[in-house]
């Protein structure tokens, strides 16, 4: 049996040869998934000449097939949580983090905060709202009977109210009740496909296209939906593509239902973000 220094030396060689990303890490994380360590611990045992775990192989060539490492691995990080996921979920990314953040920080401003997540997927922002609000009360909305599994194990033990709805039409009967709305929405053009084979081959489509040649169709569900379900002076936090991050703020910005309307970046300093403020304007009242 080889060392886990050969064997992580040679899982590196392989995974950068398929294209993978982050080889070093990709290679440490899958060790460390099959001993049950911390990737830490890892390198410590390959310092000094520890057996690489059974099966490590097959993991590693099933990573250099570019099947997601979330979905190899059966878990998810983001933020503080620990989500299970697997094929059906959109994986949450890091960039979304930042998206997250922006409701946790509105939610924390209101004693007793309702929030919507609207299209929750996996669940990620959702209960990161509810691990770091612990007093909010949260709901999650989504359609994918496949994604809504993967999150209602994942958001009970927050106590979050799941409700299996398309966003455009959920929780009617709590219209201008929240303070906060989130939402990360399908949001890629129908004709474009995404670079990454782990996204174009493992994402669920119903995850990412948007619904319009520009993408936007869904997004904009999502935000005529964040303003029927807000009160007056309630918070609307929506990710998009850095590219759609101008026409967003000009829709926005022109209708009525919204004031401070602003765009966010995320980690990498994208555009990657818009919120803004609703107003007391009715919905039908454009005047």
């Amino acid at each position: 049996m080889d060392s886990l220094d050969e064997a992580l030396r040679a899982a590196v060689s392989t995974l950068a040869d398929a294209g993978v990303p982050s080889p070093r890490a990709d290679a440490e994380l899958l060790a460390a998934h099959l001993l049950g360590e911390s990737v830490g611990r890892v390198r410590a045992l390959a310092l000094v000449g520890a057996a690489a775990p059974e099966g490590f192989g097959e993991l590693v060539a099933e990573r250099a097939r570019r099947v997601p490492l979330q979905h190899i691995t059966g878990v998810a990080y983001f933020r503080g949580l620990e989500l299970a996921v697997g094929p059906g979920v959109f994986i949450p990314r890091p960039e979304t983090e930042t998206v997250a953040q922006l409701a946790i920080d509105a939610a924390r401003l209101i004693p007793g905060a309702r929030v919507a997540d609207l299209g929750t997927g996996s669940g990620a922002i959702a209960g990161s709202v509810a691990q770091e609000v612990p007093d909010a009360l949260v709901f999650a909305v989504e359609l994918s009977d496949l994604a809504f599994a993967w999150a209602e194990r994942n958001l009970t033990p927050f106590g979050v109210t799941l409700v299996r709805a398309d966003y455009a039409e959920a929780l009617t009967e709590h219209n201008g009740t929240f303070d906060v709305v989130v939402s990360n929405p399908p949001y890629i053009p129908t004709e474009a496909v995404p670079r990454e084979s782990e996204v174009a081959e493992h994402d669920p489509d119903m995850a990412l296209y948007g619904g319009s040649a520009d993408g936007l169709r869904l997004p904009l569900a999502a935000a005529a939906s964040a303003a029927r379900l807000l009160k007056p002076g309630g918070y609307f936090v929506m990710e998009h593509a850095e590219v759609q991050a101008t026409a967003l703020a000009a829709i926005l910005g022109a209708d009525p239902s919204w004031t401070t309307v602003l765009t966010h970046q995320d980690l990498s300093g994208r555009d990657r973000a818009t919120s803004a403020t609703r107003t007391d304007m009715p919905l039908d009242g454009r005047k």
